[in-house]
């Protein structure tokens, strides 16, 4: 048992390399995935900041929670392509013909989506401390929206699993991240619900951006998160283990 252990994560570490190895050479992905959010931060900050209430003095603060979802959701889009590349050249089933764990393939793609998304997620933060974006959170705060954010990574990853892996063609390996990307517009990363019309507000209240936006934000400003918490931590949990399960489901299917 503790052989195949040791197997399984040597395996795993050289398909976590493999695929770090395409982002090292390819540093524009990462650049790619952080101009938009960027670019949304700097727009509603400097033009739009100013004509929106949102009970803070800092509009930067509030809007970074978001602005971090929607690079993670832009992010993950490289996972199913570079997944759909492997599955149509053959890679995957020249791996398969190899001594190696089987899902050590699959694993490898979504752990690379985790550290670049931890690049991303740090450069953003980095460009908001310029904006003037300040916390006054503890260590433990901060680990908590890190943990948070990897499980959404993690969540989001899988969905793109399942696309990467059912997709025909490039475009529509990566279509599934459009929604995503559009989700926290429709959610209280932008401006407050209580501004939303009836119906919007509703869907706003109700769906996962929200509420990990609001634990993120009160962690962020060291404020209480209430039941924002679980009610993120159940979300992200509960996408994680549909997406994997369905995830690793194509995978055998592609496989066999």
């Amino acid at each position: 048992m503790e052989e195949a252990k040791k197997h399984f994560f040597s395996d795993m570490s050289v398909m976590l390399g493999r695929s770090m190895r395409h982002i090292f050479r390819s540093m524009d992905t990462i650049f790619t995935v952080c101009i938009t959010p960027i670019a949304m931060m700097l727009l509603f900050v400097y033009v739009f900041g100013g004509a929106i209430e949102t009970g803070t003095d800092n509009y930067v603060n509030y809007l970074l929670p978001g602005i971090l979802l929607m690079a993670i959701a832009s992010g993950v889009a490289y996972v199913a392509y570079r997944l759909f590349l492997d599955k149509q050249r053959g890679i995957i089933e020249r791996f398969h013909s190899m001594p190696i764990a089987r899902s050590t393939v699959l694993w490898g793609h979504v752990l690379t989506s985790v550290v670049s998304n931890v690049i991303t997620i740090v450069v953003i933060i980095l460009v908001a401390l310029i904006m003037g974006f300040r916390s006054s959170a503890g260590v433990l705060s901060w680990l908590a929206v890190a943990g948070i954010l990897v499980l959404f990574t993690l969540a989001l990853t899988w969905i793109a699993a399942i696309s990467g892996l059912f997709a025909k063609t490039i475009e529509g390996a990566s279509a599934f991240s459009y929604p995503l990307i559009f989700l926290p517009f429709i959610s209280s990363a932008f401006v407050p619900t209580e501004t939303m019309p009836s119906v919007v507000r509703a869907f706003a209240e109700n769906q996962p951006v929200t509420s990990i936006v609001e634990t993120i934000r009160a962690l962020l400003s060291n404020q209480p998160v209430g039941n924002d918490i679980w009610v993120a931590l159940a979300w992200c949990l509960g996408i994680m283990i549909i997406a994997y399960l369905f995830a690793m489901r194509a995978y055998k299917r592609n496989a066999a």
